[in-house]
């Protein structure tokens, strides 16, 4: 199987003279001794919002997860910030580079108690829980900060996937891995949901995101090149 790294028309050329965030090399994929994709190579660079498109069974999933270190790979290299993924510790590596997918798992209690438990963790226990930064949030997502007080068990599907969100974007991380994030949510959410991203990338210009959906039109709104496997 043949891949192809293909520009969007709106592709920025002066990318080209930046340094990628991320980096994929040679990269490939096998399932039951049968590559799924190999020789695979891409940058994402600063700024950038770009889209992993292809038919069912291509892999996109796999790609984004195989990036975000989740599952392994048998042939290649990913490269972030001109380092290989070796020179990380892990729950670095990840806190910088999430992922995130359409089934959230949340902790048990309120909202904001997922939130602040993040911050337990050994990774993040340098950080400090911004309860101004999340209501900045809600507010994009036109919601009070009472929805902060809703125990998760009580809360729908639509926003367990807003925790998750906000629960990622509070940790500033610099790449967003979205693995079909809106795909059974209803319009109204998936578009706030793309609003509270293009906020959380306009807060830094050096923010960038991977974004797989098989709605091509949610694609042409909040992507502007494509990765074609």
């Amino acid at each position: 199987m043949s891949h192809r790294f293909i520009k969007h028309a709106s592709f920025n050329p002066e990318l080209l003279w930046q340094n990628p965030i991320l980096s994929v090399q040679s990269l490939g994929k096998k399932i039951d001794n049968q590559w799924l994709w190999r020789d695979l190579n891409f940058e994402l660079f600063p700024g950038e919002q770009v889209a992993v498109v292809g038919a069912s069974g291509t892999g996109k999933s796999q790609l984004l997860r195989a990036i975000a270190s989740l599952d392994p790979i048998q042939a290649g290299y990913i490269f972030f910030q001109g380092k290989s993924l070796d020179s990380y510790p892990l729950p670095q590596y990840r806190a910088q580079v999430i992922y995130l997918h359409q089934r959230p798992a949340l902790w048990e209690g309120t909202v904001e108690d997922n939130l602040q438990q993040v911050y337990r963790l050994a990774t993040h226990r340098q950080q400090v829980y911004n309860r101004q930064i999340i209501i900045n949030y809600l507010q994009i997502l036109h919601k009070s900060a009472d929805f902060l007080q809703r125990p998760v068990k009580a809360i729908s599907g639509g926003e367990a996937q807003i925790v998750a969100f906000l629960r990622a974007l509070q940790l500033s991380p610099l790449v967003l891995l979205l693995d079909e994030p809106t795909a059974s949510l209803d319009i109204v959410t998936a578009n706030c949901l793309e609003a509270l991203v293009t906020a959380w990338q306009q807060e830094d210009p050096q923010r960038a995101y991977l974004w797989t959906s098989h709605d091509a039109a949610q694609l042409q709104r909040i992507t502007q090149r494509q990765i074609n496997l």
